[in-house]
């Protein structure tokens, strides 16, 4: 969690942790190539994703391919520093939090206008908010960061002020997503599907000038745009008139495609291309991400899946670190709780995602299942077997399972892996039709455990009402920063040790980039801000 600024800094300063940073490989920290010389303006860059979530509203957007190009559309109130952690102005240029975070005041930059002409105001910014609960299915980490929220309210043209029901220490951060970009208000009028299909009206450095579904999104520099992000280090416009972001699913090809100079960068790189792509005209810049891991979300609400030591076993029977070492990213570390190590109060819980297939099988055995003849386990009848369904926006995403598939096996557990695309996944999440899901959630902020596991929330786990809840709503409550991180532990504990997810490998997000790109920076959440990058 990061520091409420600027009446309490003292206070907040301990939720910031200073890992959040892992350093770009072959380049800088900040992504600016090596080398570079004196920036130019003008020039294309076109960027790879292996995948496209079917909209381009960045509220209801959480696939890393997507967030890419729609985060250059919109500017946040705030932002918040990669390096750090701490919260600094963007369209805000100040505000103050209530003694009891329950009272949230932003004070709005002057002169500010979207891409239609309209101006910034308060009211834009209450128009904004108060649409997020109707977002529907695709606007869970919004609705997640303003639930609890008794009003927002345009005290002055310049000047908002968003109230809180209960003390909300993790606002002040939510404000610097990407989920809670500000849009015109002619955007916030338009129905949640209007806004995916035809795009939405940003005050950004860019805008949406064509987007074919499952082909690409193409971004036109924003003339005149004068109110960058303070981390930002050019002033003014965007250095790159136009930025074109293809889909390309296959790994292989994207890769290719950056080699021969088809394209200037590419998302997603695995381990293996990592050899093909080192040295040469290509840089591999890489940066952890915070939140929750990847992971096998079970849902707890199954019949198989509501006995513990089923969970418990599944979890036990993962080799993480084999599977962080085969297939993704060089320096992937292996899960050691349900957040990554660079989430602000994360804690460690190594000693209970430790591999040991006797334990697995022990505790398999004490439920009941017993080895069958195929090497299925079977009880009563039926097979022990899980329906897995994951999403194409990554490489390495199929043989992660496939390996975890072959780790279960050994144990006695049959998985049985169902793709589907990114566009899907709210209709897949919703339906609650599935024994385990494969994926992450970034934020750089404790508080998506929340966000995630609270059955007032999300809830992809589908747990009942446990004491659980008690623990989430009481962090995001408490003001205090050593309470805070001691609830925060105490959540972590309890979810890994009821298995009620199992947590794999830390994501970590590694891009391929042309060596004539600079200034490709990484944000906090390990998503890029494209204002500063030229080609030269």
């Amino acid at each position: 969690m990061t520091a409420q600024l600027p009446l309490r800094p003292a206070r907040f300063a301990a939720l910031v942790t200073s890992s959040l940073l892992l350093a770009a490989c072959s380049s800088g920290s900040d992504g600016t190539t090596a080398g570079a010389t004196t920036p130019r303006s003008g020039g294309t860059l076109t960027f790879a994703v292996g995948s496209d979530s079917g909209c381009v509203d960045p509220q209801q957007v959480g696939s890393n391919d997507t967030i890419y190009s729609v985060r250059q559309l919109v500017d946040s109130l705030t932002d918040q520093d990669p390096k750090t952690g701490k919260i600094v102005p963007w369209l805000a240029k100040s505000w103050e939090v209530s003694p009891d975070a329950r009272q949230f005041t932003f004070h709005l930059r002057p002169g500010v206008t979207f891409s239609d002409g309209s101006a910034l105001t308060a009211q834009v910014v209450k128009d904004n908010f108060d649409a997020v609960p109707k977002l529907g299915a695709l606007g869970t980490l919004a609705q997640g960061y303003l639930s609890g929220v008794a009003s927002t309210t345009a005290v002055d043209p310049l000047t908002v002020r968003v109230t809180f029901k209960e003390p909300n220490a993790q606002f002040l951060q939510a404000t610097s997503t990407h989920s809670l970009g500000i849009e015109s208000s002619a955007s916030v009028r338009l129905s949640p599907q209007e806004k995916c299909s035809k795009g939405i009206v940003g005050s950004g450095p860019f805008t949406l000038a064509r987007y074919v579904q499952n082909q690409s999104v193409t971004l036109a520099k924003r003339a005149k745009y004068a109110w960058g992000s303070s981390l930002w280090a050019k002033q003014g416009e965007a250095y790159l008139d136009k930025l074109v972001f293809k889909v390309v699913p296959e790994a292989g090809v994207r890769a290719g495609s950056l080699q021969s100079g088809q394209v200037d960068a590419i998302s997603s790189v695995g381990k293996a291309n990592e050899a093909a792509l080192q040295g040469g005209s290509v840089n591999l810049q890489r940066r952890a991400n915070p939140g929750v891991v990847f992971g096998l979300s079970l849902n707890n609400a199954r019949p198989l899946l509501k006995d513990v030591r089923v969970r418990q076993a599944i979890s036990a029977a993962i080799d993480r670190r084999q599977v962080a070492t085969t297939v993704f990213p060089t320096g992937t570390q292996p899960a050691t709780s349900v957040l990554a190590h660079t989430t602000p109060g994360y804690a460690d819980q190594g000693t209970g995602l430790a591999f040991d297939a006797a334990k697995a099988k022990s505790l398999l055995i004490a439920a009941g299942w017993q080895a069958g003849g195929d090497g299925i386990r079977t009880k009563d009848g039926a097979r022990l077997s899980l329906a897995v369904k994951w999403f194409a926006n990554s490489a390495t995403n199929q043989p992660a399972l496939e390996l975890i598939q072959q780790q279960l096996k050994e144990v006695g557990i049959d998985v049985v892996l169902q793709q589907f695309q990114i566009a899907q996944i709210a209709q897949v999440q919703q339906s609650g039709d599935y024994d385990g899901l494969w994926g992450n959630v970034t934020r750089a902020d404790p508080d998506i455990l929340r966000t995630s596991f609270s059955t007032k929330l999300a809830n992809w786990s589908r747990l009942p009402a446990t004491s659980l809840d008690t623990l989430l709503t009481e962090a995001a409550a408490t003001t205090d920063p050593a309470k805070r991180a001691g609830l925060v532990a105490q959540a972590q504990k309890l979810i890994v040790g009821n298995a009620y997810t199992v947590p794999v490998v830390e994501l970590q997000t590694q891009l391929g980039v042309a060596k004539k790109v600079h200034g490709l920076a990484f944000d906090a959440s390990s998503r890029i801000e494209l204002h500063d990058t030229w080609i030269g």
